[in-house]
């Protein structure tokens, strides 16, 4: 019998997950290393807005969508060499959130490489993060592909030290989606800077992923699905011939080509939002070359919400694995201007999304 069917017996026998949820595991194969012929794969978790309710009791929806996504990933074969997780393990920061996210992280048969959200930084700052999981932002290289994790999720100092009167009410603050009171986020000059002195020791011809919470572009401002000096980010990573940018927040299926520089979002574990154009007559910067997901059922509390495997040649190939509703695939491929949706990018495919008032 195949791996394949191993592990979908296994997972129906153990009455975890449909058929439809399962891995293809054909999928798994990623591939530019340092050597000729080497491969490595990664996974990516994002978003799982762990939620305590009081003392051991937490929203037991967005556990359950953390634990399924750290399950299939075990299950790959071959097993990735790490899985990011892309921001909001917790819902307000809170201590409590943290651990219990980890402890179900800790499942996780490979190491996991952090990215900051807003809603792991409002409460205290980044501190326990810091001590518990990574640097706020940071380098790294694996198999000839350099990695940069930014902390996309700052902003301005009035906003953030002089306008609450707590820490938790600066976090409810910061933890809406559609909040008058919000502040756009930041990279800020000393982490642009950062970045400039990191790229500078890369060759220009050299892959570089850039991995950011908040996307590296401006989408919609009321939603704060906008980085207020994402352009000057921009500008850094321009003259870098072979950069892919991956973020969380959104999510949704979202992806963005401007210039040279490539954008995949990856989708919650925990819910899904709505595309701004089905919701808002506002203006917005809706990429164009997304094709917005088909969903029937806003209301299904997985619909919308998955993990995506991520595979690097020359160009990028980006499998979004959605738990209630058709799997995904956008490539860019070599010779490729921009990324594709494989199945819907032709408008005659698409299904009409659903529209919401």
């Amino acid at each position: 019998m195949s791996k394949k069917m191993t592990r979908r017996t296994f997972l129906k026998a153990a009455g975890v997950f449909t058929a439809a949820a399962a891995v293809p595991m054909g999928l798994v194969e990623v591939a530019r290393g340092q050597k000729p012929g080497e491969k490595f794969t990664f996974a990516y978790i994002s978003d799982a807005h762990i939620t305590q309710i009081k003392g051991s009791e937490f929203v037991r929806n967005f556990d359950n969508g953390l634990k399924k996504a750290v399950l299939e990933v075990n299950f790959m074969d071959p097993q990735p060499d790490f899985v990011v997780f892309g921001g909001d393990l917790a819902q307000i920061g809170k201590k409590e959130e943290f651990e219990h996210g980890l402890e179900i992280m800790k499942d996780l048969t490979v190491p996991v490489k952090w990215v900051m959200g807003e809603h792991d930084y409002y409460l205290d700052l980044g501190k326990y993060w810091q001590e518990k999981m990574s640097p706020l932002y940071y380098s790294f290289d694996h198999k000839g592909i350099h990695f940069v994790v930014l902390n996309s999720i700052l902003t301005d100092d009035d906003w953030t030290y002089k306008r609450w009167p707590t820490p938790e009410e600066r976090m409810l603050q910061m933890a809406r989606l559609d909040n008058p009171n919000g502040s756009p986020f930041m990279v800020k000059d000393e982490q642009r800077a950062w970045l400039k002195k990191d790229l500078a020791k890369v060759k220009q011809e050299a892959p570089i992923i850039v991995l950011s919470h908040s996307p590296l572009y401006k989408i919609f401002k009321p939603w704060n699905f906008w980085t207020d000096d994402a352009e000057q980010v921009q500008a850094i990573l321009k003259p870098y011939m072979n950069v892919e940018i991956l973020h969380g927040h959104v999510h949704q299926v979202l992806y963005n080509q401007i210039g040279n520089l490539t954008f995949n979002a990856f989708m919650a574990t925990a819910w899904p939002w709505p595309y701004v154009t089905t919701y808002s007559q506002l203006p917005n910067k809706m990429p164009a070359l997304t094709v917005p997901m088909n969903r029937a059922d806003p209301f299904k509390e997985r619909d919308g919400t998955g993990w995506g495997h991520i595979q690097l040649p020359t160009g990028i190939v980006h499998h979004y694995e959605l738990w209630e509703n058709q799997p995904r695939t956008v490539r860019k491929a070599p010779g490729m201007k921009q990324p594709e949706d494989t199945q819907y990018q032709d408008p005659a495919k698409r299904i009409p999304p659903q529209k919401h008032y």
